[in-house]
């Protein structure tokens, strides 16, 4: 197998397992957060308003991240912030409100760095024929990681209305120990060449030319081009919708009460299918990484927005307007069914998948010479907007946020194709050049 395919490879996996225990714990946060205080009432932290932190702290870092990056190289890099996500599932082995907000800080952190280490070392690993699939190999295997945890989350909620401190202490354990494995596959992470000049060029710290300070010179530079503004509108979509399918949309079904006591149990059924769809979607668009190369990638996000769409519908009349705040007796425009909440997951995944890939695969099509950078900026841009609506998630009811995430999505979406067919347009006139290159810096190697 090829080399840079294997590095691939060994990518999914380290994330996957990292994530399995990261997107499980966010999946149940407010569901488990909101039984310790049940409780302990001296315990006063909130999970919204913990992944709101999160993604604030993970907002500001990422300008820092290509500087760090820049000195420890993509693999420590990624090492490194493995272990604040361990650190962070630690914590909740002793509840204390202050302790949950610090870890909150310090996982907001490692994300920025291992999130802009990421996208650099699938870009060292990839080239513009095979970008298209690597992005969807690596999305659907990191995003297996909503279908194991939750699967687990499901047979050990399951017939509970509430969760007790033994069910709680077996499921942070088990995720501690899921997040170590994943930090072991990153250990072995592969140099992208066999050991030559480039492998150092590549791995090892920049001299200072190309040092901390030009990263994110290059950074601020590269976030007026035109370009990377129009697909800000694009990556601030990802952030609202990201927040609803990962801290808002399972807990609301939990905490609907007309769905009956199989609703708690349902939150950890919930995460399966969006992770199922995940999985589907990114396995589909790697498997046909090279005709979306030739058809382009829009075609694929404006399948996104419709199922989106779709399914922001089928939620406003399946769950009451009070279900994001905690649990509600409230009926919707419809019987609220199980089934149907279900479906909504799936597809809430499976049309995150089309923007997600897509967006990987454009990031490292027009900027390939800026990837850390370019990808700092996107991880910025989506943290920033998911950020702001956890923080939001806490006090307006569901309506107004589908609402928002309507609106968001079709700016996102035009401001996607625009960019597409400005790079189409460029390819069949033959020009050469890359767009990330009307920066005043010259461009650099991202480590």
């Amino acid at each position: 197998m090829d080399r840079k395919f294997v590095n691939v490879i060994l990518l999914g996996f380290a994330f996957m397992f990292v994530f399995t225990a990261f997107q499980t714990m966010g999946n149940i946060e407010k569901t488990v957060l909101d039984s310790i205080t049940s409780d302990d009432p001296s315990f006063q932290g909130d999970g919204y308003t913990s992944l709101a932190v999160i993604y604030a702290v993970l907002a500001i870092c990422n300008w820092l991240a290509p500087s760090i990056i820049s000195v420890t190289g993509s693999k420590v890099a990624m090492i490194v912030g493995a272990i604040t996500y361990s650190l962070f599932i630690a914590s909740f082995l002793t509840p204390k409100t202050w302790l949950l907000y610090v870890a909150s800080v310090v996982v907001g952190a490692g994300a920025a760095v291992i999130w802009t280490g990421q996208g650099s070392y699938l870009i060292l690993n990839s080239d513009s024929q095979t970008i298209s699939r690597n992005s969807g190999i690596f999305w659907a295997m990191l995003q297996c990681s909503m279908f194991f945890g939750n699967t687990f989350v499901y047979f050990v909620f399951q017939g509970k209305t509430h969760i007790d401190e033994e069910t709680r202490t077996l499921v942070f354990l088990v995720l501690l120990g899921v997040s170590a494995v994943g930090i072991v596959f990153l250990l072995v992470l592969r140099p992208t060449n066999s050991a030559n000049a480039t492998e150092v060029e590549a791995q090892a710290p920049l001299p200072s030319e190309n040092g901390p300070l030009h990263a994110l010179k290059r950074a601020f530079a590269l976030f007026t081009t035109q370009e990377m503004l129009l697909l800000s509108c694009t990556f601030l979509y990802t952030g609202v919708e990201l927040s609803f399918f990962s801290g808002v949309y399972s807990p609301s079904i939990g905490f609907t009460q007309q769905l009956g006591e199989q609703a708690k149990q349902l939150v950890g059924m919930s995460g399966i299918f969006i992770g199922l769809g995940e999985v589907i979607g990114g396995a589909l668009f790697g498997i046909l990484g090279k005709k979306t190369i030739k058809w382009g990638r829009d075609p694929i996000v404006i399948m996104g927005f419709i199922i989106h769409i779709l399914s922001f519908f089928l939620i406003f009349l399946n769950l009451p307007n009070a279900a994001p705040l905690g649990n509600t007796n409230d009926e919707a425009f419809i019987t609220s069914s199980a089934y149907l909440a279900i479906l909504c997951s799936f597809l809430l995944g499976f049309a995150d998948s089309c923007y997600n890939t897509q967006i990987y695969s454009i990031i490292g099509g027009i900027f390939p010479e800026d990837s850390a950078p370019a990808f700092a900026l996107f991880k910025f841009t989506q943290s920033l907007a998911a950020a702001a609506c956890f923080f939001y998630s806490s006090h307006v009811g569901l309506h107004v946020q589908l609402a928002i995430l309507v609106v968001t999505a079709i700016i996102g979406t035009i401001t996607f194709c625009m960019v597409e067919w400005r790079s189409k347009a460029k390819q069949e006139t033959g020009y050469n050049g890359e767009i990330g290159t009307s920066c005043a810096e010259p461009s650099g190697k991202p480590e």
